[in-house]
């Protein structure tokens, strides 16, 4: 029997940061009933150091331009309040038009996070459960064990414990194959392990979620995100597919390396076509709305219960402890959650994605107990940008210092 998800939260959160848990006082417990701690928020840090560590990164990020990347955009948030947003570089769009904080980039699998909360949303207003069979919703459904399928629920799809070999399809996918051409063929795809046993991360297996919010409300899953999510978090950038980011008043046109240059290209449809797993864009304006949700700020929309069931972790992912520099460095322990990574970060639980496809990279880290986030995004597929996030995580921590961006390496 698997273990309540609020419950490994918490198991979590006190046993990688003990002395949140333990820092109350012992006069003020003499007194009165101890408050019941949070499971959000425990031990926010000093807005200077924030102030401070989003000053670094923006010296950074200017750095990173003048080396010849096209453009990026930061954002940092403390609780409630976005400290820092800002834009770099240009779109590639008409005559030099610049990337400002409102400009909407491709989020790639960020998109994922968005996923599990609103399966979460769904579950909290009882249209839906953790634990219902996917067959129960999706009657065609069925991997090549007709047995160990029959018992995957939404919350496995959720976390990419449906035993499928990674990225599944996705060359598939990449070859414009529609995306129900490819859910139909699940039923003969290689298995690495019994369904609901292993981690395997997934964009077409992983975007049947989308089908069973439609089968749920009766409503198309993209509706339901702009509905439950965009729409009451201020999300005023945000929007879905291709034409939705083309027909958006600023929009980061995407690069790829030619020449030993940079060259804006049309965007790709193919990961569109899997909503769910890639479809979102949004500017880091409207990404530093949602990591303030996150954090636990917009309880009229994700009430705390939840956003601790979806950052638990629920499965091992021992494949991102080495996969960068600031994994081999400061991974202590890597999980999948609901639709978000969860990982030990020298100690602290960061709530974590990236994202890529083809001329975009994404990083949002969210530190919960800290009550910080970061989020990074960028029109190349240059790895320079990559190191802002954990330069920013390590100042916020007081972590030793490390070169994780180095201009002159190119990394």
């Amino acid at each position: 029997m698997r273990p309540s998800k609020l419950v490994s939260a918490l198991i979590f959160a006190a046993l990688i940061t003990p002395s949140a848990v333990n820092a109350q006082s012992s006069a003020a417990s003499l007194s009165t009933p101890a408050p019941k701690p949070s499971a959000l928020n425990q031990a926010p840090v000093p807005a200077e150091r924030v102030t401070a560590a989003a000053a670094e990164v923006d010296t950074l990020a200017k750095s990173i331009i003048a080396s010849g990347v096209p453009g990026l955009a930061i954002a940092v948030v403390q609780g409630d309040r976005t400290v820092f947003s800002r834009g770099y570089g240009i779109t590639g769009g008409r005559s030099g038009e610049r990337i400002n904080a409102n400009t909407v980039f491709r989020v790639a699998s960020l998109s994922k996070g968005f996923a599990g909360t609103l399966a979460g949303v769904l579950v909290e207003r009882g249209e839906l459960r953790w634990d219902m069979p996917l067959s129960q919703q999706l009657p065609t459904f069925q991997l090549s064990d007709a047995i160990g399928s029959a018992n995957l629920t939404v919350r496995d799809v959720l976390a990419h414990r449906m035993g499928l070999k990674y990225h599944t399809f996705d060359r598939d996918l990449e070859g414009d194959t529609p995306y129900p051409l490819l859910a139909a063929k699940l039923d003969k795809a290689p298995l690495q392990c019994t369904p609901g046993e292993c981690f395997g991360y997934q964009n077409v297996a992983f975007s049947l979620i989308g089908d069973v919010v439609f089968a749920v409300t009766g409503d198309f899953y993209t509706r339901q995100v702009e509905q439950r999510l965009f729409a009451p978090l201020g999300m005023e950038n945000a929007t879905f597919g291709r034409e939705g980011l083309e027909s958006s008043a600023r929009w980061a046109r995407p690069h790829v390396r030619a020449n030993r240059g940079w060259v804006a290209v049309r965007p790709r449809e193919n990961y569109y076509r899997v909503p769910p797993a890639a479809g979102i864009n949004a500017s880091v304006t409207d990404m530093a709305a949602w990591a303030s949700a996150q954090l636990g700020h917009r309880p009229d929309v994700l009430s705390e219960e939840l956003l601790v069931d979806l950052h638990a972790p629920l499965v091992r992912t021992p494949d991102q402890l080495s996969a960068s520099p600031w994994r081999r460095e400061r991974l202590r322990d890597a999980h999948y959650g609901t639709g978000w990574r969860v990982f030990d970060y020298g100690g602290e639980p960061l709530v974590y994605h990236a994202g890529a496809v083809q001329g975009y990279r994404a990083m949002i880290g969210i530190l919960p107990q800290r009550d910080v986030a970061v989020v990074v995004l960028w029109n190349n597929e240059s790895a320079l940008p990559s190191g802002l996030m954990p330069t920013f995580l390590d100042r916020v921590l007081e972590l030793p210092s490390q070169t994780w961006v180095d201009v002159r390496q190119g990394r």
